[in-house]
């Protein structure tokens, strides 16, 4: 059984066949899913989507491009929605120097306030950072991240920051990115981080593993993630598959 620890069913690209891609997600041995939360309304939408299908588990969060539109209620919604029994963490959070679609000194701010809202609400945190590592290392660090603890997700930096989120007490989670032929570093990564600090992901609808490149993505392709995983690890797709599901389980809280 696999745990994709990182998805938006949310997605208008689902719109006409949500129902079939769970049903698929399930058939390929999905047993859990964590839909992301990235402004106030896809975290609003991935709770009720945990209300609709038991399986599902919701994070809430803003991610970096949206914290420009957070607004002074923003914070107290987010308090009232952690109280449902099904969020299991506060994210997508972190640092996008690649688009800076908020500004990054916002950014910045709006990082801490969310790291520190989520240790008052004792929620993991889900890493988002893209040309911002050493930024989203300090903050983590300066805002006490490890007493809650995370993950970077959709995890693709070099091997220091691997390290760092390492030695932070964080998990890496690995995406269909780690299929392509191109991401030789990031297998190389893969193979170097103890096995009891990997999660396994799609991001979807992005992301799309190998073989499926050029489709939408769906939670059912997380198996493709865990069986590159497995071949990195020299191990079978289940002992990957049972490992990276006792990870999730243990950081997300999920029985």
């Amino acid at each position: 059984m696999l745990i994709d620890t990182h998805a938006h069913l949310d997605d208008a690209r689902y719109n006409d066949d949500r129902e079939a891609m769970i049903a698929r997600a399930r058939e390929a041995g999905v047993e859990a899913c964590v839909t992301i939360g990235c402004d106030l309304t896809t975290s609003q939408s991935a709770v009720a989507l945990t209300d609709r299908f038991p399986f599902v588990y919701a994070s809430i969060g803003v991610h970096p491009h949206e914290v420009k539109h957070i607004g002074e209620d923003w914070y107290d919604e987010f308090r009232r929605l952690a109280k449902h029994e099904k969020v299991v963490a506060y994210g997508e959070i972190g640092l996008d120097y690649h688009y800076n679609h908020s500004s990054p000194k916002e950014q910045r701010e709006r990082f801490r306030e969310q790291v520190q809202l989520a240790r008052e609400l004792t929620l993991p945190v889900i890493i988002h950072t893209r040309e911002a590592q050493e930024d989203t290392i300090a903050i983590l660090r300066e805002e006490k991240a490890s007493d809650v603890g995370g993950v970077f997700h959709c995890f693709s930096g070099d091997a220091w920051l691997a390290k760092n989120a390492l030695d932070l007490g964080f998990y890496l989670s690995f995406s269909g990115i780690l299929t392509f032929q191109n991401a030789t570093m990031l297998r190389d990564i893969a193979k170097h981080t103890p096995l009891d600090r990997v999660l396994i992901e799609t991001d979807c609808p992005y992301l799309t593993p190998v073989p499926y490149r050029g489709k939408r993505n769906e939670p059912a392709y997380v198996s493709q993630v865990a069986q590159q995983l497995a071949a990195i690890h020299t191990m079978s797709l289940d002992e990957i598959g049972q490992q990276t599901s006792n990870n999730a389980k243990r950081l997300f809280k999920i029985a």
